[in-house]
């Protein structure tokens, strides 16, 4: 597939941008303030597959307690800052990876280049994040409400502000929680730039339905090749969010390797309770890490035909089931032996 071309940047030591692999990004719900949760969650992060993590800095003792934070976690951190440019700056002393911040909201001209200037001296990029609900008034009045074409304003005003000072070490994210909106918003700004882009639905609602908008959101645009960093945002436990962000990538071929698990929707022959197979199959399969394919299915009758592609898999029977490799049955067990019976054969791969 290919991508838009956009320049290269380095967070930590990751690159994004260019020809350097699409990441994901995931942000912290714990108090930053709380520096021991934070750095726990981070390292749950980390282990889900996080390449990038964010923590909104508050205040000052937020910005503080990231020193200690970002010794402590190995993926590059981004400080969330508003409004307060020094809480920037003290992010940037306390050893961050990249800010998030909009300079027009930091203060005026002379506190915005302090906040470059220390960005430049220790490299630290900054991300423009733009949403539909943060808008400034003189935009929202040229255009009468939030539109595609607004946000992309919002966001190059405040790149000009970063370019005048000569600095283009920068990411920039246009979300909206309206997917088509958000769509066309990266559309238009992929046109007109080359930074890098962070993909991403803002408040896209609960594991469900965040799940689908960002889906649909985001992997529309990765199939355009536009995109070099993603965040799915999710109200829940933000592991749900890395998890979801590297399944769509690796239906694009982005991540390779790691377990995918198909499973048949079932039917009037299924004589077994897939459903709860299924998913009891899908949690035990999150530990291992092995490149293969994993096929759950409801029938013996279809089953092994129709997932011969897999490297192994089960189909249901009535009170038992098989387990097949490559479409060919290497065993009969019980129904409450089977998921069992299919780990201890996924280990021996």
């Amino acid at each position: 597939m290919n991508r838009v071309s956009t320049r290269k940047i380095k967070i930590g030591n990751i690159f994004i941008g260019g020809n350097a692999p699409i990441t994901v990004q995931s942000m912290t719900n714990t108090d930053t303030r709380d520096e021991k949760s934070t750095i726990m969650q981070i390292k749950e992060l980390e282990s889900a597959g996080c390449n990038i993590v964010r923590c909104a800095v508050l205040d000052m003792q937020a910005a503080q307690a990231l020193k200690h934070i970002t010794s402590a976690v190995s993926i590059p951190v981004v400080a969330d800052v508003h409004f307060d440019y020094r809480l920037a700056l003290e992010a940037v002393k306390n050893g961050v990876s990249a800010l998030r911040i909009n300079p027009g909201n930091i203060g005026d001209i002379s506190r915005v280049k302090l906040v470059v200037e220390a960005a430049k001296n220790k490299s630290i990029p900054i991300r423009v994040g733009v949403n539909s609900g943060s808008l400034e008034k003189h935009i929202l009045d040229k255009y009468g409400r939030v539109t595609a074409q607004a946000l992309v304003e919002s966001a190059l005003s405040h790149v000009k502000i970063l370019e005048s000072m000569n600095f283009y070490d920068t990411v920039i994210s246009i979300k909206s929680s309206d997917v088509m909106q958000m769509i066309e918003s990266y559309r238009l700004v992929s046109d007109k730039v080359d930074y890098p882009l962070h993909l991403g639905v803002t408040e896209a609602g609960t594991a469900w339905r965040g799940t689908i908008k960002s889906s649909i959101g985001i992997g529309t645009l990765l199939a355009e090749g536009i995109g070099d960093t993603i965040r799915v945002s999710l109200t829940d436990n933000p592991v749900e969010e890395v998890k979801t962000g590297k399944e769509i990538l690796r239906v694009f071929g982005y991540v390779k390797g790691g377990v995918n698990m198909v499973s048949c929707p079932t039917c009037g022959r299924t004589q077994i309770n897939l459903i709860k197979l299924a998913k009891e199959i899908e949690t035990r399969l999150d530990s291992i890490n092995k490149d293969i394919k994993v096929a759950v299915m409801g029938c013996v009758v279809n089953g092994p035909g129709e997932a011969r592609e897999a490297d192994i898999g089960i189909a249901g029977g009535i009170g038992e089931g098989l387990i097949f490799k490559k479409g060919k049955i290497i065993k009969k067990v019980k129904e409450n032996e089977l998921i069992d019976a299919l780990m201890a054969e996924i280990e021996k791969m």
